[in-house]
């Protein structure tokens, strides 16, 4: 009797099933189509992706780099009433953008009240007196959007955790400056506050709920500041070229003040990644590599004084290495340019240079390791020359004979590493003095032997070979 009643059941699913294939959905019931279209970030492009268009690496501010009053008070509570007003320079082109804020290194919760983003008016004044946009106090109103998170004007970003806004729809392309407007009511406690100091940008602060002002300039209060404070990244939704062989990504790079901008113009936008952006977008149209090269956004990841083998200004690399390369959005291409402060601060004697060129080049392997087992190809740039004349370290702190060995063999390293790096940028070679090896040329230098000057960061993004960046469009594999 069992069988009976099982092939009825069996027979009564059927029927079922078959009325719902063949039933017309209702109009109030999206399909499973329209479903996966629907998406939670706003787009509803399926032939596209998010990817980083413009980073500073998040730290722990020093207490140097702590706003001025009235902004920052004695008891530890900062930016109180205050909006920051900071501007940004976008490297991809897109028609809609979200923002990442960090609280990455805040001991308490971060209360964002409001932020707006919009496109700035140039606008001279003595801190910028030749302002073509970066870093002004002016932004155009009609072009202002407030930012929402989770669908909320405001929220309470965690201790040590990030917020990314709900995307909007703003219109940029490579070069484009994006103004960017946050309120904080209560401001922050305790005095740990996120921030990238060497942002070479001038920034904004005034008291009051400002992010709707056409002017922070024209506050009472207003100061201004050459520091990022919480904002970490811009993502930007790049659709993708009617063919899939050039796909668009993201050039992240870790380093330190070389790239970071020291010796550079503030509110100049001249470091070298910043030149390197230049030359991708000017790439001679008539190669079929151009179409690539102008899709190629860049994230600079990189900080004064930071050292791959232990903290000091910022994280070291190795521990940053996920954070600001493999988790963020559409990267494509990973490139190390570090070792020059750990070599710089070991002392200047043969054990000690031996020993940090042995952890220097067993650091670099992992980041091949890591890069690789992601996918991306690694690029390992060249340690440029430090010593001042004679090895004089009355003049340039780093000058050392030792720490030239080591700068040598580690350079010799990443030239002929047997596949830890795919390509080598040969920034060394770029800038050196024909004369003598151990300096930077002359017209490079910014004054201390050590960083370079806008004329040696435009001839490193000269030195930078984008055709590898056409060799690993693809990305790597076959790593076990």
């Amino acid at each position: 009797m069992l069988l009976p009643a099982i092939s009825r059941l069996l027979l009564l699913c059927i029927a079922i099933l078959t009325q719902h294939a063949t039933s017309t959905p209702s109009p109030y019931e999206p399909t499973f189509h329209e479903s996966v279209n629907r998406r939670q970030d706003g787009t509803n492009q399926t032939a596209g992706r998010w990817l980083a268009a413009w980073t500073s690496m998040p730290q722990l501010t020093e207490p140097a780099n702590l706003p001025p009053a009235p902004f920052n008070t004695s008891s530890g509570l900062v930016f109180q009433n205050t909006t920051i007003r900071q501007t940004i320079r976008v490297t991809a082109v897109s028609t809609r953008i979200r923002l990442r804020l960090s609280n990455a290194f805040g001991l308490t919760p971060l209360p964002i009240t409001a932020v707006t983003i919009g496109k700035p008016v140039a606008l001279s004044t003595p801190a910028s007196p030749n302002n073509t946009g970066a870093g002004s106090p002016a932004v155009d109103v009609a072009t202002l959007q407030t930012l929402t998170f989770s669908g909320s004007p405001n929220f309470t970003v965690p201790n040590g955790a990030l917020v990314v806004s709900d995307a909007v729809d703003v219109d940029v392309a490579p070069g484009d400056d994006l103004s960017v407007s946050i309120y904080l009511a209560e401001g922050q406690t305790g005095g740990a506050i996120t921030s990238h100091p060497g942002s070479r940008t001038t920034s904004w602060l005034a008291s009051g709920d400002q992010t709707s002002s056409d002017d922070l300039s024209a506050a009472a209060d207003a100061a201004s500041v050459a520091h990022w404070y919480f904002i970490s990244t811009l993502d930007a939704w790049v659709a993708s070229p009617p063919s899939t062989s050039s796909p668009p990504g993201t050039l992240a790079i870790v380093g330190d003040s070389i790239t970071d901008g020291r010796g550079s113009t503030t509110d100049g936008n001249d470091r070298w990644p910043d030149a390197l952006l230049s030359r991708l977008q000017h790439s001679n149209s008539s190669t079929s590599t151009s179409p690539l090269l102008s899709r190629i956004a860049i994230a600079n990841q990189a900080a004064g004084g930071n050292r791959v083998l232990a903290d000091g200004l910022g994280p070291n690399a190795l521990g940053r290495f996920d954070r600001d390369v493999l988790a963020q959005p559409g990267v494509r291409y990973a490139v190390v340019f570090e070792g020059v402060n750990d070599i710089g601060s070991a002392a200047d004697e043969a054990g000690a240079q031996r020993a940090v060129g042995d952890a220097l080049i067993a650091a670099y392997r992992q980041f091949g390791l890591r890069a690789h087992a992601a996918g991306l190809p690694l690029f390992g740039a060249t340690i440029t020359p430090f010593s001042a004349f004679n090895f004089d370290a009355s003049l340039q702190p780093y000058s050392g004979r030792e720490r030239e060995t080591t700068r040598q063999r580690v350079n010799a390293f990443i030239r002929d590493s047997g596949g830890v790096f795919d390509a080598v940028v040969d920034f060394d070679a770029a800038v050196r003095d024909p004369e003598d090896e151990t300096r930077l040329r002359t017209e490079y230098d910014s004054g201390d032997y050590l960083h370079l000057n806008p004329a040696g960061y435009r001839a490193m993004a000269e030195a930078f070979p984008v055709e590898a960046l056409v060799q690993f469009a693809g990305g790597v594999d076959g790593y076990a």
